[in-house]
């Protein structure tokens, strides 16, 4: 074969945009194609944040090139919230995490910035794709002129999220399952006051905020909040209620102005005052449905592979979605770095038996640390005992009990 190899990435995301700088490591040639006009504001207010663990890390500091994003580690704090007292008092600590906190936005553009020119095609919608023993033919339709093109390569790389029409392909009756909870989430940029009454306010409640992060537990709820870079606190809110609609396919549902105020209403009496404040001042607060899926029984074919959300949706709980696609991306290039394109197949065995059993433990965990978090493994239900709480109930909040959290299966010692 004259050339460099090529893979046909779909989805222009995190997932897509590590395996562009994974892939092209490997000597791979890569076109990534994405349905958006273009890189979305990183310092939008509206973003999510997001875990990077110490093996993304290690990972992203090979790709990129500038690495202001990660600033600090931080350990994982559990706390509970007495919503008739309004206190709050600590259940369980994860010290020496090596955990650091960041923008989706920010990584995304990092990510992005360090490929090289005309690597993503914006403005590219996937329609389908042929396979043969040749390689792989993407058609794919150009927003701005409704033209269809094609694209062809040696391999297939669906980064199209946790509704990916690859997967579909593949698993016409695999359904996302919803948790039982939604996220309202938001950003608050505090850089033009940082010693506003509000954030003074929070760092009394949350005296290691900017070196924690905290996990805080109500009845049947709980939320995350941390700094992330820039001078801004990231926050979710998970609320147990029946599935939204929302739509078309998207996972983000556009809220009123009514919904905000009820939200606002019930914060009060679920938080403390300055938490709830926090979730008030923050402008363009949205809801995100909580879906996962049941692990796959494969993630690879001949010519076409599976990564990031396509390949595992996971509930957020465990820190891991962003993680695992980074680890997937990574390890994909190395399996095929090593095997080369006349051994494809092997290359993406190799690749399905090292990250298979790794993601479909951790997207149960997560699943089941959601559950107890929100008081679905309680009876009376909706009602984790944090009052009363053990030391087993204690032990079950700690990060570290996820699987693998302190060793992968990689092809060699290719962190080294």
């Amino acid at each position: 074969m004259m050339g460099k190899p090529r893979a046909i990435i779909v989805g222009g995301s995190i997932s897509g945009l590590a395996c562009a700088h994974s892939l092209g490591g490997a000597g791979w040639d890569v076109v990534v194609v994405e349905k958006a006009s273009g890189l979305a504001h990183s310092g939008s207010s509206t973003g999510a944040g997001l875990g990077l663990d110490r093996h993304s890390c290690r990972v992203l500091a090979q790709w990129l090139t500038e690495q202001t994003l990660l600033h600090g580690s931080l350990p994982l704090k559990n706390q509970a919230t007495d919503s008739e007292k309004k206190v709050c008092w600590t259940l369980a600590r994860d010290d020496d995490f090596g955990f650091r906190a960041a923008h989706w936005g920010d990584l995304h553009a990092l990510l992005y910035y360090s490929l090289p020119p005309q690597t993503v095609l914006w403005g590219h919608h996937f329609l389908s794709f042929q396979r043969s023993q040749e390689g792989v033919q993407a058609q794919v339709e150009i927003i701005e002129t409704d033209s269809v093109i094609k694209i062809v390569g040696d391999l297939l790389v669906a980064a199209d999220g946790c509704l990916s029409a690859i997967r579909r392909h593949f698993f016409p009756d695999h359904k996302l399952r919803y948790l039982g909870y939604s996220a309202w989430r938001g950003v608050l940029d505090f850089s033009e006051n940082e010693y506003s009454d509000i954030i003074l306010g929070l760092r009394r409640v949350y005296p290691e905020l900017g070196n924690c992060l905290y996990f805080d537990l109500a009845q049947g709820t709980h939320c995350v909040i941390y700094e992330i870079q820039n001078k801004r606190i990231n926050w979710i809110w998970y609320v147990n209620q029946p599935e939204p609609q929302s739509k078309g396919n998207s996972m983000t549902v556009k809220v009123r102005g009514d919904m905000v105020e009820k939200m606002h209403q019930e914060a009060e009496k679920a938080w403390v005052p300055e938490l709830a404040r926090l979730m008030k001042e923050t402008k363009e607060p949205f809801i995100n449905i909580m879906y996962d899926s049941d692990p796959l029984v494969r993630l690879s074919w001949d010519n076409v592979v599976l990564v990031g959300d396509a390949a595992h949706p996971t509930s957020p709980h465990g820190l891991r979605s962003t993680n695992m696609s980074i680890l997937d991306a990574w390890v994909l290039g190395h399996s095929l770095r090593k095997s080369g394109v006349e051994n494809l197949g092997l290359a993406l065995k190799e690749y399905e038996s090292l990250r298979l059993p790794v993601v479909s433990k951790q997207v149960l965990h997560s699943r089941h640390l959601g559950r107890l978090k929100q008081g679905f493994l309680f009876s009376p239900p909706h009602s984790f005992p944090w009052k009363n709480a053990g030391p087993e109930e204690r032990e079950e909040l700690l990060q570290r009990k996820m699987p693998f959290f302190e060793e992968i299966p990689l092809p060699g010692d290719i962190l080294s």
